[in-house]
């Protein structure tokens, strides 16, 4: 079913909201504060060295605006009690679409990061012809929970995998069900279903988004992430700032090679780490045990009466998993690497664990060991980080993701 010619609720003219058409000296500020927390206007000079009469404009505008707040006057070691400037949470929306493998999320983001509201829906494949009707529904769903403040929403941001139309026998979809998202433009889709401009980016590189931005990127500027998902992924970040590489699929830790060819005489290709450490071979043991296929994403997985069968995925993923992040490691000289994924926390952390054991048998010689570090933002990652994109292209100094604060300056 053709949804682009329906009419969202969110739908209306381009360019009518002119609550993301921000100057740079004002982008500067906002992005000060959504990094550092709220911060008194001498603060906010400082970071950006910007003269305190500049900052003193810009920040009584975007308060008129309707963008920052004043909070209650802190009283210091010395001096004058400062009063802290920060991100007024009403000040604008985005929404946040996730297109996976096995589910859609779609979610409303507020201006301090907030999600406001959230939705799912769950299907075994993505068939084209069930989700965009279904988008529609939850997209109409968000505008009747944000109500006279939808129109404060500035754009949406897509999180998908580059190459939704594959891997149909992993899925168990039908011949053919999925053949149409060859000839689909996901951007081009929801743009003419909202109205709105759209941002999109490889779902897991999504995921790293909102990890550097709310979660362990704050403090670590060079690190692979990882999300295991329906398949493992993954994204990258490098002097503080999301690389996404040439094709937008840096950070593909997935297809990654286990080992050589067979030696049996018929060459075969490599078995890739999604083989091994995605949640999908999870799901398959789970399921052949006579647990539904969602166990595997909750504490059912951690359960006595599934815990062998976890456990034997665990056996296989966590050397994978160690010989891939091994490999990253030489090559790139990462400070760390974070481990997520739409898991039990407790598994999460458990595939952490088993990972570092294996990490202790390898020769690190010449290289530097990265610190293995949960995630901070769980399995709403991707969602989250569409929803940041459009936040980013609107109110960050420059357009390109996430350049992070060096000692001097915040951008």
């Amino acid at each position: 079913m053709d949804t682009t010619g329906a009419r969202s609720p969110l739908k209306r003219t381009v360019g009518s909201n002119q609550v993301g058409m921000r100057q740079f000296n004002e982008r500067i500020v906002l992005q000060a504060i959504r990094l550092h927390g709220p911060l008194p206007k001498a603060d906010v000079g400082r970071l950006t060295r910007l003269s305190m009469q500049t900052v003193s404009m810009i920040v009584d505008r975007l308060i008129d605006d309707g963008l920052l707040e004043k909070h209650a006057r802190v009283r210091g070691r010395i001096g004058q009690p400062s009063v802290p400037i920060a991100l007024r949470a009403d000040g604008a929306y985005t929404i946040g679409i996730k297109v996976g493998r096995r589910s859609l999320d779609v979610l409303a983001m507020d201006f301090a990061g907030h999600v406001v509201c959230r939705d799912v829906f769950d299907y075994a494949y993505p068939d084209p012809r069930t989700l965009f009707p279904a988008l529609e529904g939850k997209l109409a769903r968000v505008n009747q929970t944000l109500g006279a403040k939808a129109d404060k929403v500035v754009g949406v941001g897509v999180a998908a995998p580059l190459w939704l139309g594959g891997w149909r026998d992993f899925l168990g979809a039908p011949p053919d069900a999925l053949d149409a998202w060859h000839e689909i433009d996901l951007r081009t889709r929801i743009g003419a279903m909202t109205g709105l401009p759209v941002e999109f980016a490889k779902d897991t590189t999504a995921a790293c988004a909102a990890e550097l931005v709310m979660g362990q990127g704050r403090g670590i500027h060079n690190f692979l992430y990882l999300f295991v998902g329906t398949f493992i992924g993954g994204g990258l970040v490098i002097d503080g700032r999301l690389h996404s590489g040439p094709h937008d699929n840096a950070g593909a830790v997935g297809s990654i090679p286990l080992g050589g060819s067979s030696g049996s005489g018929v060459r075969k290709p490599a078995r890739q780490l999604l083989h091994a450490a995605s949640g999908f071979v999870l799901e398959k043991l789970l399921s052949d045990a006579g647990a539904p296929v969602a166990a595997a994403h909750d504490h059912r997985a951690l359960s006595p009466e599934l815990w062998r069968h976890t456990e034997q995925w665990l056996d296989s993923a966590c050397p994978a998993i160690a010989n891939a992040l091994t490999n990253a490691a030489a090559l790139l000289d990462l400070d760390a690497v974070v481990i997520d994924g739409e898991f039990d926390r407790q598994l999460v952390r458990e595939i952490i664990r088993r990972t570092e054991r294996v990490l202790d048998r390898f020769e690190w010689e010449g290289m530097v060991r990265p610190q293995l570090l949960e995630g901070a933002i769980g399995a709403d990652a991707r969602a989250m980080g569409g929803a940041i994109l459009p936040l980013y292209a609107h109110f960050a100094p420059v357009h390109e993701l996430f350049l992070k604060p060096a000692a001097e300056t915040v951008y």
